[in-house]
């Protein structure tokens, strides 16, 4: 198992030194993570609305459902919590779903249009920095040819 997880190249490292993490990987983490937080908020959820007598969420999966729509922000209305302590975990989930949510959808738009992969622009950033590095190298020892060749001529 640890040699093909060995073999799986979740990035790709650039002449730079740099790691650029493949979208699919990064998608799939954002997911995870996403659902992990689904799931222990509707615990958390279940607990608040289970000591509320006007509670319409009764299950796990009520509360797994009513975050999961909340996090996409389509939320149907079937089941809302009505507990102080249920909205805090549903706006909570909802702001954490809305930004997973605009990650995982930026990077599966990136991967087909392309336009806004910024790992070009950077490589190429990085490529002209150090183009200006090595001239100002350059630049550097002609300075100091130029301040000894002088201080010969002074002296002399």
């Amino acid at each position: 198992m640890l040699i093909l997880i060995r073999k799986i190249r979740f990035y790709k490292v650039d002449e730079f030194g740099v790691r650029n993490y493949h979208n699919s990987y990064l998608v799939g983490i954002a997911f995870l993570m996403l659902y992990i937080a689904m799931a222990v908020f509707s615990v958390v959820l279940l607990h608040f609305e289970s000591a509320h007598t006007d509670a319409n969420i009764s299950t796990f999966y009520e509360a797994f459902w009513t975050l999961q729509m909340t996090a996409s922000t389509i939320g149907y209305g079937d089941f809302h919590p009505v507990s102080t302590g249920g909205r805090v975990i549903a706006t909570l989930m909802f702001y954490i779903g809305f930004g997973l949510m605009g990650f995982i959808v930026t990077k599966v738009l990136s991967s087909f249009i392309g336009f806004s992969n910024t790992d070009v622009r950077n490589r190429e950033l990085r490529k002209q920095n150090a183009e200006i590095i090595e001239r100002n190298k350059m630049l550097e020892d002609k300075v100091d040819c130029l301040v000894k060749t002088l201080g010969k001529i002074t002296t002399n």
